[in-house]
């Protein structure tokens, strides 16, 4: 027996503004499964208030109730879940679900120069274009030069994996030059090898600030001034269940949460076989996880069980870092977070950091994205060197606080 391809993700939208809309996932499982759907939502930009998430290791159901608004694009974000549930093709209407796995296929790599007259906001408005259009960015490098001019070089992928043709290069120009107007000066696309790519890495070197802190491991290590989230509570309990640990989370809640966690366990290899979530008062959250190894055995190994729950508290406390330090005589804002054993950034964090300096007047002279090993993981680094003109009238304290609380979702 199969399922109709229509009925493997169902939207319900709310009928009053402000109440969630109910996502309803039913498909074949598979391990990460539960990151790759929060992922999606997250790009989105959707806040995910409720979850429960049911599944024998073949079958799954898993139901989200989120909150949008009214730019939130249903349909779309329906053909993405579905595109990232197991043996799901849209080859045709109505279509039953094949055994088989396939790997996808590395995405194409595209460089897209922009020329263009500096202002205010430029890189948050171009930014949020090419979120629009779907367009990862996979590296930047910008630049501006003394006349006043920017040259901003985005290494994109295509979620529609349409960019090599004419008519998604024209739709792509069309878009930036809505919103850049006559601040346009020239936009140019085109296919990159790998050889290109590896030539546009960023810096290998990090000031010692960032280092430091991307080897935080153990909340006994936060240096003071840290800005982290706050009552973190992680514990395993074995005695509930024969054949699963329970992991039971108390935290503060904060943009992408679900997806700290499911990314987390998807990087341990940690299959979820039943799990509730839901917020509570005061921006409070409770998860019950009854999870397995890959092996379908419950944890009982005391290592594994600290290693599991220092990371996790590790990731809920800092999901992502942010500090802001001297770059000679200039200032850096400095913001990273971990990478996916898959490869796959955290949604939106570039979008955000932009709109934070938008939103606090501070304009960018030069930025860049890079991937950085430290210690035994890979962090996305994002460097943003701030345009001080006749003096930052912002003081530090209050850009590091300000970027952290829009990526948080706390403003």
């Amino acid at each position: 027996m199969g399922i109709l391809y229509d009925d493997v993700v169902i939207i319900s939208q709310s009928d009053k503004e402000g109440d969630p809309c109910v996502i309803t996932v039913n498909c074949p499982d598979k391990t990460g499964l539960g990151c790759d759907l929060c992922r999606i939502i997250l790009f989105f930009g959707l806040s995910i208030v409720r979850g429960d998430v049911s599944t024998d290791g073949k079958w799954c159901y898993i139901v989200f109730w989120v909150i949008g608004d009214s730019q939130t694009r249903w349909g779309l974000l329906k053909k993405r879940l579905m595109g990232a549930c197991p043996s799901c093709s849209s080859a045709s209407v109505v279509l039953y679900y094949r055994a088989e796995m396939q790997a996808p296929k590395p995405s194409d790599v595209f460089l897209l120069k922009l020329s263009c007259y500096d202002r205010k906001g430029l890189l948050y408005d171009v930014t949020a274009v090419l979120c629009e259009l779907e367009l990862t960015i996979e590296k930047v490098k910008i630049s501006t030069t003394p006349d006043g001019k920017v040259m901003d070089l985005f290494f994109v992928t295509d979620t529609r994996e349409l960019l090599h043709t004419r008519k998604r290069q024209e739709d792509t120009y069309e878009h930036l030059k809505t919103i850049l107007g006559n601040a346009m000066i020239s936009c140019d696309v085109e296919m990159v090898g790998t050889e290109i790519t590896a030539c546009s890495q960023a810096s290998s070197f990090l000031p010692s600030a960032i280092i430091d802190m991307l080897h935080l491991d153990m909340p006994v290590e936060l240096p003071s001034g840290s800005l982290t989230s706050s009552n973190v509570s992680v514990t395993i309990d074995n005695s509930l269940s024969p054949g699963h640990t329970l992991v039971q989370i108390v935290c503060q809640d904060h943009k992408g949460l679900l997806y700290d966690i499911m990314r987390t366990l998807k990087d341990y290899n940690i299959q979820v076989s039943y799990g509730r979530f839901s917020r509570r008062q005061r921006g409070n959250c409770e998860i019950d996880l009854f999870i397995m190894q890959a092996d379908g055995k419950k944890i009982v190994d005391p290592s594994k069980q600290n290693g599991l729950c220092s990371r996790l508290w590790m990731e809920l406390l800092q999901p992502l870092r942010v500090t802001v330090v001297s770059r000679g005589p200039d200032t850096e804002l400095l913001v990273a977070n971990p990478v996916e054993l898959s490869g796959k950034g955290r949604p939106l964090v570039f979008h955000d950091i932009t709109l934070a300096l938008k939103m606090l007047d501070i304009c960018i002279f030069s930025a860049e994205i890079g991937r950085h090993m430290i210690g035994d993981r890979e962090w996305e680094v994002y460097r943003v060197l701030l345009d001080e003109g006749d003096g930052l009238s912002v003081p530090r304290n209050k850009i590091k606080e300000g970027v952290w609380k829009l990526l948080m979702g706390w403003e």
